[in-house]
């Protein structure tokens, strides 16, 4: 990352007021998924590993297990950059911004679906018709903001 990215984020981070005018509500990087998503890298690495070692051989293997830890490192690193930084609770939905102030989603709550009070998983309908699915940890942000989007989110989902 860049350092006038990393500024840029941290100074979207900080703000109190969104783009639209309205308060939003910052998100952490969430431990959780990080570490799912890290242990899914490496029990996918390691089936590699004892798949090909089996057939070709330590020396013979070790090239192809690079390059799938380099590939799902990359992916993980490129998704972790692209997590939602910022939500906003508006009277029509939901706005969504990442780490860089970029708006990512925005639209009405059409689905909702929680995992005990761990993990809430939106479904955003837009304007246009378009669906757009968003996860939220719940190590994300606080406890009553987490609660208030799951209470939005069940009576979203039924109208």
């Amino acid at each position: 990352m860049t350092p006038q990215l990393m500024q840029t984020g941290a100074a979207f981070q900080r703000a109190s007021v969104s783009p639209a005018g309205g308060p939003q509500i910052a998100l952490r990087p969430s431990a959780f998924l990080r570490g799912a998503t890290v242990a899914c890298i490496l029990i996918a690495v390691a089936a590699v590993q004892v798949s090909l070692t089996a057939r070709l051989g330590a020396a013979q293997s070790l090239p192809a297990v690079l390059a799938v830890l380099a590939v799902l490192t990359l992916a993980a690193r490129r998704y972790w950059l692209a997590e939602p930084g910022a939500i906003k609770i508006g009277p029509d939905g939901l706005a969504v911004w990442n780490r860089a102030g970029q708006l990512i989603a925005e639209g009405r709550i059409t689905g909702c679906s929680q995992w005990s009070g761990r993990l809430l998983i939106l479904a955003l309908t837009s304007m246009r018709g378009s669906s757009r699915p968003l996860l939220i940890p719940a190590d994300a942000l606080s406890a009553d903001a987490f609660r208030e989007l799951a209470v939005l989110g069940r009576h979203g989902s039924r109208a």
